[in-house]
């Protein structure tokens, strides 16, 4: 059945949408700016910032162009010099009560009152009271402070609260200029999806203690990717100053898979591939049993040498559902396909619950590729069922282990614990960006990885929906490279050795 649909235009530009459009939907499909601060595509309509005001063709007054519907005719307006007025109005009394602290606030380069200051401010202020003074700095989340004095109560938190995580932890208390946002008495934030308040909130109210007075956001560069937290694989921009190889943050961006939000966890996703948690160099152990760190060549060589030494059935891949598809197939054919490896173990954390879920986003399987490990598996005819086989490689009796070490660290609480197991192994050659792997004095060899922002290639999510990282930063070290680099490396070195 064909929907319904509606035909009027806007500053003369005839457009069609389906009945039931806003004028403020209709406007942002078209590409035509109407300037707003309460109005959001992902929560309800609230209408209370007076400030997408429009002009219809043939009414008196302006009007809202958040709640207002497409009708079959409708001429409408936002350019006009009456539209331009009422904005600028608008704004002067959202300016009313604001403090002038745009050089230490941290919206300052993504503040829309500084964006529409701009644009359709820039004049003399005539109003002469004196500011209303609110309570500044107030830590009402977890990881939320709150500036009341920056609030212009668009309403934007309330309603996440209230319709996105269903908590209600947020209201409005007072009324007038006294009105303020907050938590109730004796209570703060605490779920997992706080962080997104800082993320719809258009002036600097919200801000975010991981991020605060961390960086200027015009100093950053953001790149497309796909959050490794969990099986969801929300899209995702991650924030970094690649030139001095740091990152900051990690945010949501809109898709089909997550909306306009992610949780919490995701946005921790970043830290490890700073300097001083990643593993920056290679580890090898020489004849005497000293271990050193060591360059990405040297330590291919030291392990394709190994490798050469070994008999196949003395060896073992343990595998975590971190890596990326491309990866798995590069690492499978080399290691199954050419080598004959046939013992292969999954590396999952013994403590998960992988099929709770907690009706948002996040999903009790913590890994961003579970899907496409086990369709690698089941490519290369080895067992694709998900299970954690750290227990079985123990006693498989293997000389010498390949182990993916899984990316994300703080999703596996027994990580230290497991690899400590592995340091009583005969010879175990971990691949991983985690930099806590050279404390493990058992561990003869490690091979710096790449992080998930620094490679391209895809994951497979809870859905079967094929997740692309498809915009790479440089690595955060020389060293580092992804799986398939280094099983390149190997093939080579054994082909030259035949």
């Amino acid at each position: 059945m064909s929907q319904e649909t509606v035909t009027f235009s806007i500053n003369e530009k005839e457009i069609t949408v389906p009945k039931g459009t806003t004028v403020m939907e209709a406007a942002k499909k078209n590409d035509v700016y109407i300037p707003h601060f309460c109005w959001h595509p992902g929560l309800p309509i609230a209408g209370v910032c007076r400030f997408c005001m429009v002009k219809v063709d043939g009414r008196p007054k302006m009007e809202i162009a958040c709640n207002l519907q497409a009708t079959p005719g409708m001429k409408v307006f936002t350019e006009t010099p009456e539209v331009k007025d009422t904005h600028k109005w608008a704004l002067e009394f959202h300016l009313v009560n604001h403090p002038l602290d745009c050089p230490i606030c941290d919206q300052a380069g993504e503040c829309r009152l500084q964006d529409y200051y701009m644009e359709v401010g820039k004049y003399k202020s005539q109003m002469e009271r004196p500011k209303v003074l609110k309570p500044k700095a107030l830590p009402i989340g977890d990881d939320l402070v709150l500036d009341t004095e920056r609030c212009i109560l668009c309403d934007r938190c309330v309603r996440f609260e209230e319709k996105i995580t269903k908590t209600g932890a947020l209201g409005i208390f007072n009324r007038g200029d006294r009105a303020v946002v907050g938590t109730y008495p004796d209570k703060k934030i605490h779920h997992n999806y706080q962080t997104n308040l800082v993320d719809i909130c258009p002036v600097g109210a919200f801000t975010s203690k991981d991020f605060r007075f961390k960086q200027r956001v015009w100093f950053l560069k953001d790149k497309p990717s796909v959050c490794p937290g969990c099986s969801t694989g929300c899209s995702v921009d991650v924030y970094a100053k690649p030139e001095v190889r740091s990152y900051f943050r990690v945010k949501p961006r809109e898709s089909d898979v997550n909306g306009h939000w992610m949780c919490d966890v995701g946005r921790k996703t970043y830290r490890h591939m700073n300097q001083e948690e990643r593993l920056r160099s290679g580890i090898v152990t020489g004849a005497d049993g000293f271990r050193t760190r060591s360059r990405f060549d040297e330590a291919a060589s030291v392990l394709a040498a190994k490798l050469l030494e070994a008999d196949t059935n003395d060896i073992a891949l343990l595998v975590s559902p971190q890596y990326t598809c491309e990866e798995y197939n590069a690492f499978f054919s080399f290691f199954v396909g050419k080598l004959g490896v046939k013992k292969v173990f999954q590396w999952r954390e013994p403590t998960e619950k992988i099929e709770t879920f907690d009706g948002i986003l996040y999903r009790g399987d913590h890994n961003p590729n579970t899907r496409g490990l086990a369709d690698a598996l089941k490519k290369h005819g080895l067992p694709s069922d998900v299970k954690n086989g750290f227990d079985d490689l123990a006693r498989s009796g293997a000389k010498l282990v390949i182990a993916l070490v899984p990316e994300i660290g703080f999703q596996y609480p027994s990580l230290n614990a497991q690899i400590s197991k592995l340091e009583e192994l005969s010879f175990v050659s971990l691949w991983t960006i985690n930099g806590t792997v050279f404390s493990h004095k058992g561990i003869a060899h490690a091979i710096p990885m790449k992080g998930y922002a620094e490679k391209k290639g895809t994951f497979v999510n809870f859905e079967g929906k094929v997740r692309e990282l498809a915009h790479a930063f440089p690595a955060g070290s020389d060293d580092a490279r992804d799986v398939v680099e280094v099983v390149a490396v190997l093939s080579e070195v054994l082909s030259h050795s035949n």
